[in-house]
């Protein structure tokens, strides 16, 4: 009995080493920290935070008559880096090229034309620059293994300075296929954070999962793998029922804090949620 008891002592701490390995090696873990609205029109795309940790918005009423006269009438998650403000656009769905359009702090606009890759899709999802600033991230609708990568408009000495054409670097391959990114945001050089619109659940067990993605290294203008794991479900909390929808994500650096937009269902869709998260 005693040897028993011994064996079954001896098999609980393994079970419970090995639970707090898996955690450890699953990284920190993000809690609820609070809740804020936006108007959808003005920022139901995406957000991203200035140095000052006030917030940008983003949505289709975000976007100048000067661009959309010009066929882009879609805005995407944007990000800023070093006081510069990344906002990418696309047009129709039978559209040739993708748009990144970058404002410098004193206000000046600069347009990269991106025009699309054989097999690429027109969408433009988001912009996330990496914490070096040479590097812009972005992703396409459906189902994807890769994310891509271009060099940074303007930041990076590659580009052209006053805007221009914006050809493609190699790309982030991913380990296993995602669904809707509709935003992404660095924590740092070798992980980003991801919103899903995915409500399928064919794909990860949540229902649009926040997803992470970890490179094995740091963008540097070559091919880098990438593992993508699900963290945890976005809230989908409405008076209204129906069909959710994820936006833009935010990760701020200085402070810690990570933001996640879903627009609500029916009449409730005038309104996007910013939800707040922390590590714990």
């Amino acid at each position: 009995m005693r040897r028993q008891l011994f064996v079954l002592a001896a098999l609980s701490a393994a079970v419970t080493l090995g639970a707090a390995t898996s955690a450890a090696a699953a990284g920190p873990l993000w809690q609820e920290s609070g809740t804020a609205y936006t108007d959808s029109l003005t920022g139901g795309q995406g957000l991203a935070s200035r140095a000052d940790g006030s917030l940008l918005h983003r949505g289709l009423a975000s976007i100048p008559l000067s661009l959309r006269v010009k066929g882009w009438n879609h805005i995407g998650d944007p990000d800023i880096a070093r006081g510069h403000v990344f906002d990418a656009y696309q047009g129709a769905d039978t559209a040739t090229s993708k748009m990144f359009a970058v404002t410098t702090p004193d206000g000046k606009r600069y347009e990269y034309v991106h025009p699309l890759d054989a097999g690429e899709k027109v969408n433009n999802s988001f912009a996330a620059v990496s914490p070096d600033a040479q590097w812009l991230v972005s992703g396409e609708w459906g189902d994807q293994n890769r994310l891509q990568v271009f060099p940074a408009p303007l930041l990076n000495p590659a580009t052209p300075p006053t805007g221009g054409s914006l050809p493609q670097a190699p790309q982030i391959t991913l380990d296993k296929p995602v669904r809707d990114i509709q935003g992404c945001d660095f924590v740092d050089d070798t992980r980003l954070l991801c919103a899903s619109n995915d409500g399928s659940k064919a794909l990860f067990p949540e229902d649009r999962p926040l997803l992470q993605v970890d490179l094995a290294h740091k963008l540097d203008g070559g091919p880098v793998a990438g593992h993508v794991s699900s963290l945890f479900a976005l809230p989908q909390r409405s008076v209204c029922s129906g069909t959710f929808e994820a936006e833009g994500v935010d990760y701020d650096a200085a402070r810690g804090t990570l933001r996640a937009e879903v627009v609500a269902p029916g009449v409730c869709e005038v309104t996007t949620t910013v939800y707040s998260y922390r590590q714990r």
